[in-house]
């Protein structure tokens, strides 16, 4: 059975099997989070037959991660090579689902998908003398403003 194929029969058998299927979820709807290059090069990693490039690929970011404190290496590849390696390496996994139960606590709008995420916004008042904030929150017009 592959990874993202699991039938609603099956998933009530074995809580693994659904457990996997609501985390690949979850993780599919961090990566359409990313832009669109980046999309594909980690749909293509985290593909079984992409083995053989994942496993060296997270050893280098973890081992790049450690020397963040240098110029053009940073502390952002050691979480990157980890998720790399916790598709293949099962107590990272265990890890991995663990970190994204509490971003999905802390964040959970960024599992909502496309499909509910509204991208039209209310035209702006003609009796305002700032531009509408982006979370509907106004802020404090600016100094210059006289009224």
């Amino acid at each position: 059975m592959s990874r993202s194929t699991g039938t609603a029969q099956g998933a009530m058998h074995c809580p693994d099997l659904q457990l996997r299927d609501n985390n690949e979820r979850r993780l599919d709807r961090l990566i359409d989070r990313l832009p669109e290059h980046a999309q594909t090069t980690t749909r293509w990693l985290r593909r079984p037959s992409s083995r053989s490039v994942r496993i060296p690929a997270g050893v280098l970011l973890v081992g790049a991660g450690f020397l963040g404190v240098l110029p053009l290496l940073g502390f952002w590849m050691l979480p990157l090579g980890l998720i790399l390696l916790a598709e293949d390496v099962r107590p990272l996994r265990r890890v991995h689902d663990r970190v994204l139960d509490s971003i999905e606590r802390r964040r959970p709008h960024w599992f909502i998908g496309d499909e509910v995420v509204s991208t039209t916004s209310a035209p702006p008042s003609p009796s305002s003398s700032h531009p509408p904030s982006i979370a509907g929150v106004n802020h404090p017009p600016a100094l210059t403003d006289k009224r």
